[in-house]
């Protein structure tokens, strides 16, 4: 009976940590969809990238920069990390150490693209990096690579 008990602690301990350790959330589109369409005070600016994506790594300053600049400013922004593969949670998380990003990540996985790229944007092809911003008067839509002072001017629009 104590071995069993053993046994079934253990298993507790261990499930535990493997639910705890998930640091970033992971979405479906269907999970995903409704952070597109907030509707309260706040200016949302939503990026979609990839630890793999050279033009999308190098843009992370930039982020790094508007969300210190803006984080008491009714901004948020949420960096949403397309990778995919395995040890995906540990990858992020050093790419997070690695370029100290302090901004939400989260990852969207559902490999079914073409069912979704055109609810994010009628306009998107799909292609990294891309950039959303919005509040709940306007939406202004990127699929392009940003600078500071782009992005930043952007942002200014929907203060």
């Amino acid at each position: 009976m104590i071995k069993k008990i053993k046994i079934l602690l253990f298993l507790i301990i261990v499930n535990s940590t493997i639910l705890f350790s998930q640091e970033f959330p992971v979405y479906s589109f269907k999970e995903f969809e409704p952070l597109l369409h907030k509707n309260d005070d706040k200016v949302y600016v939503i990026n979609f990238w990839a630890t793999w994506c050279r033009p999308c790594v190098k843009e992370i300053p930039t982020f790094n920069q508007l969300y210190e600049t803006y984080k008491n400013n009714n901004v948020e922004i949420i960096l949403v990390s397309l990778d995919f593969g395995k040890n995906l949670q540990s990858r992020i998380l050093d790419f997070k150490n690695t370029h100290n990003i302090k901004a939400t990540i989260i990852i969207l996985d559902d490999p079914d693209s073409n069912s979704w790229i055109d609810k994010v944007n009628k306009d998107w092809s799909g292609a990294i990096p891309t950039t959303i911003i919005y509040n709940k008067k306007a939406v202004k839509f990127f699929e392009q690579s940003f600078d500071y002072k782009e992005l930043e001017n952007e942002l200014k629009n929907f203060l």
